[in-house]
């Protein structure tokens, strides 16, 4: 599955080389792969970094793959993850520390997105330590272990923070019921937390999926739904600034907001001086999480093992064959999750 990035319509099927794994490594063979918006992004030429020396990327980063050969610990038929970020070769301080996801000067790389070839292939190398053990319990089901690291992550700062002072946080308000929000939501409910979405979409699948977690679905103006409740905890999943900017005013007192989305470039008129004095004069905290390390990654398998599995399956709402992968970055809208699967021949 391969892009020239920065060149809208350039996604085809490629063949190269098979690969071989080096020392250290493993050759996995890929089951499942999930696709989200940043892929939909490299394809439409928003950004992307092919390796050093090549023309084209081979995409995908939500991997769920098989382990061919046994070797550092791993049994040869052993589903994994591959983890996305690589540390950079400075490295930072945090990268030295395993911390890639904080790293401070940019100079990481990432399977599929930057620098460095993605799992979109019929095979793949991954290196030992960045190969993640999957339960056979779990599955193909395992598939969704990166969307959810990205939250593990998420919520690990949440809770990081929210040891500051003797605020109680128990309220919390996700914006956005894609497959961020859900797990977002997923992993506030397993924290016993009082857990509202609001999500634009007013029928479909979304408001039956969130009500299965014994959450509450909302629509609307993000500032009316923040009233009813007066959220302590917020996770801004869309990146729609006018959400953003509402996440960060609409809030109880102490209150943290974490921002996972990437807003797109648009202008918007905000009263910074009114923002400023609320987020003061309340003990707000605003922060930003992107990206998981390999704790991470399982805490998210812990996450996923502890849900309903015909839960999660409902999250996976289309599923193509690899000769038809483009297929499952077209959103439909009563998309959640799409996988390309291995296994499948058109």
């Amino acid at each position: 599955m391969t892009v020239i990035p920065g060149q809208p319509g350039s996604a085809e099927l490629s063949e190269l080389p098979e690969p071989e794994a080096g020392a250290g490594e493993l050759l996995v063979e890929p089951v499942l792969l999930g696709v989200c918006g940043t892929d939909r992004e490299i394809l439409d030429g928003v950004h992307g970094e092919p390796p050093p020396g090549h023309e084209r990327l081979v995409l995908g980063h939500e991997l769920l793959g098989r382990v061919r050969d046994a070797g550092g610990g791993f049994e040869a038929g052993q589903l994994v993850a591959g983890i996305v970020r690589r540390p950079d070769p400075v490295p930072c301080a945090c990268c030295a520390q395993g911390e890639w996801d904080m790293c401070r000067n940019g100079q990481y790389t990432e399977r599929g997105i930057k620098a460095l070839d993605g799992y979109g292939a019929e095979l793949v190398t991954i290196e030992e330590n960045f190969a993640v053990p999957i339960p056979d319990a779990l599955g193909t089901l395992g598939v969704l272990t990166e969307p959810s690291s990205i939250l593990a992550k998420a919520w690990e700062q949440i809770e990081r923070i929210s040891t500051r002072a003797c605020s109680v946080h128990e309220r919390v308000l996700v914006t956005g019921a894609g497959p961020i929000g859900l797990l977002a939501t997923l992993m506030g409910v397993q924290r016993g937390l009082e857990v509202h979405v609001l999500d634009r979409a007013t029928e479909g699948n979304k408001p039956e999926v969130v009500a299965a977690l014994g959450a509450k679905y909302h629509t609307g103006d993000v500032t009316e739904v923040a009233k009813e409740f007066d959220p302590d905890i917020v996770v801004e999943c869309t990146g729609v600034a006018e959400l953003v900017a509402g996440a960060m005013r609409h809030t109880a007192p102490g209150a943290i907001v974490c921002l996972t989305g990437v807003a797109a470039a648009r202008e918007l008129s905000v009263d910074v001086g009114a923002l400023n004095n609320e987020l003061v004069l309340e003990n707000d905290v605003v922060f930003g999480s992107v990206n998981a390390n390999k704790r991470h990654f399982e805490q998210a398998v812990n996450a996923l093992c502890a849900a309903d599995p015909d839960w999660l399956r409902s999250l996976i709402t289309r599923t193509v064959p690899l000769e038809s992968w483009t297929d499952a970055l077209e959103r439909g809208d009563d998309d959640i999750k799409s996988v390309v699967d291995f296994s499948q021949r058109g």
